[in-house]
């Protein structure tokens, strides 16, 4: 998502009625389906350093003409797809291999 002005910001709300606010960090289509990594944005620095840093990963879906977003619920399609975010922004961001 090459954007020369910044990365995208997007507020989401979950079934409770919660906003949650991410930024758009990264932007995938396999030519079937669209993935975006999200990191979360804080307005109170405390909470940004109690976060763990992993990606959100949502899967770009379409209904009566509408984008939504929805996690991607297949554990291995969600690990292929977290591996190709990692390798194109490991030039941006540090990551640390989780030891599970």
């Amino acid at each position: 998502m090459n954007n020369p002005y910044g990365n995208d910001i997007l507020t989401l709300m979950d079934e409770n009625g919660v906003e949650y606010t991410f930024e758009v960090l990264d932007e995938y289509d396999d030519g079937e389906k669209r993935y975006l990594a999200l990191s979360p944005v804080f307005d109170d620095p405390q909470d940004m350093l109690a976060d763990t840093g992993d990606l959100v990963i949502m899967q770009v879906c379409e209904e009566d003409g509408e984008e939504l977003l929805e996690p991607v619920d297949d554990e291995d399609e969600l690990a292929a797809i977290a591996e190709i975010f990692m390798k194109r922004l490991e030039e941006d961001f540090d990551f640390e291999e989780d030891e599970e």
